[in-house]
């Protein structure tokens, strides 16, 4: 999951502020019940999944990920589909489907890769320390992987088969941009009516409370670049044209356009130029990172760096243009996340446990985005583990929040396979 986690008094505050009280309703004691039981299975499979290592830039290790799920499909008796990919790091997407005697169709999304690079466990190895299991990927996102299997298997021992297609959807590049998988989960999604994506709690703030999302930040990348005139920088430097000089310019004279832009944040981050010490250089490319949270903030920061660039220059005869490249759109809040949210409160609110909170934002990116691309589907972020450390060091799961995740994936099935 690209999280980027807004500032913990605001996203507390906001948490707060958007949560409710909702009626204490009556506990499944069968499902409760069974998804206590079943945490010592769900730590097994964590840790199966986490000793395979599978960085966004690994494809073997994500073969290897994919290959565990899909015998991990088939024993739940799933029809699985692996769809070869052309974009992205080549990953197959898996996707295990059933058929039951409902009328809902419901989608299950998580992701396979991490953001790890191989022998990571060398020096993040899978350990345990009171309440939280460490290990690489197992919040994001191998943790709601466990969620969604677990819940599938004891609500199949329920005899539950309410929904008309329950699907689950695994991709393996969602840590690069989900690049090759984008156009499987909006295809998947348009044929459902609700879509639940199982990344962590997203406020990632150790203590806040879990929770889950309701909206979540697109991605772009905007890209300056600068052709000026070589010459040599001791001899005859007044005879080139610095690039370097002139994107150092237009990044300060544009580094705060976004704030006038609804939705919409951008921060330079890399900058390449020259390749010699004694050379004025001739090129120059600055590239910044832009999330977004509303789907017309991108043409309207795109405008407003277009013009801010072609208002002035500080080297004369350089050359200077910009570009905006949107990733994943935003994954928007509107009244049916509202709805799902409330749905998730109600049901932890049957445990007589903690609150449930309703996280409105967070500055990442999930495919929750694609899955609401279509628009027909009520999407519902943040289904899986909550823990910390998520792209870091030392990332954890809670483990005493499993029954309590496990439940609400149950309960949240069988409540939206009614028509809720």
């Amino acid at each position: 999951m690209n999280l980027r986690p807004l500032p913990r008094a605001l996203t507390l505050a906001a948490a707060i502020a958007c949560s409710t009280a909702p009626a204490l309703a009556a506990r499944d004691e069968a499902i409760f019940n069974a998804a206590s039981a079943v945490q010592p299975n769900v730590v097994d499979t964590l840790k199966e999944m986490v000793l395979i290592e599978s960085g966004t830039r690994d494809p073997q290790g994500i073969a290897r990920m994919a290959d565990l799920l899909q015998r991990r499909l088939v024993a739940l008796g799933a029809k699985v589909d692996r769809r070869p990919t052309t974009g992205g790091n080549g990953s197959d997407v898996l996707v295990g489907q059933w058929t039951g005697n409902g009328r809902r169709k419901i989608l299950l999304i998580a992701h396979m890769d991490t953001v790890y690079a191989p022998g990571i466990l060398q020096t993040q190895p899978l350990k345990q320390d009171g309440n939280r299991l460490y290990g690489p990927g197992i919040a994001d996102d191998k943790g709601g992987i466990a969620v969604i299997l677990h819940s599938i298997e004891i609500l199949q021992k329920q005899g539950w088969k309410d929904f008309a297609t329950l699907t689950v959807l695994f991709n393996g590049d969602e840590e690069s941009g989900s690049t090759g998988s984008s156009r499987s989960i909006v295809d998947m999604a348009s044929q459902h009516d609700v879509v639940l994506s199982f990344e962590p709690t997203a406020a990632n703030i150790p203590g806040a409370g879990e929770g889950v999302l309701l909206s979540a930040a697109g991605t772009a990348t905007a890209v300056i670049e600068v052709k000026g005139k070589a010459s040599h920088a001791g001899a005859a430097p007044e005879l080139g044209r610095n690039a370097l000089l002139e994107a150092s310019f237009q990044m300060l004279q544009t580094e705060k356009l976004a704030k006038d832009i609804p939705g919409a944040q951008l921060n330079w981050t890399q900058f390449t130029t020259g390749t010699i010490p004694n050379q004025i250089p001739e090129v120059a490319r600055a590239s910044a990172d832009v999330r977004l949270t509303r789907k017309d903030a991108a043409d309207k920061l795109r405008t407003a760096l277009q013009q801010k660039v072609a208002s002035g220059r500080h080297v004369p005869d350089t050359q200077s243009t910009v570009t905006l490249t949107v990733g994943r759109p935003p994954y928007e809040r509107n009244d049916r996340t509202d709805a799902l949210g409330r749905i998730a409160q109600e049901i932890y609110a049957e445990m007589g446990s903690q609150p449930l909170k309703l996280y409105p934002v967070t500055g990442g990116a999930t495919d929750a985005s694609f899955a609401q691309q279509p628009g027909n589907a009520a999407v519902l972020e943040s289904m899986g583990l909550p823990g910390a450390g998520y792209h870091a060091r030392d990332e954890y799961i809670e483990l005493d929040s499993i029954p309590r995740r496990v439940y609400l994936a149950c309960r949240m099935l069988m409540r939206l396979a009614q028509g809720q």
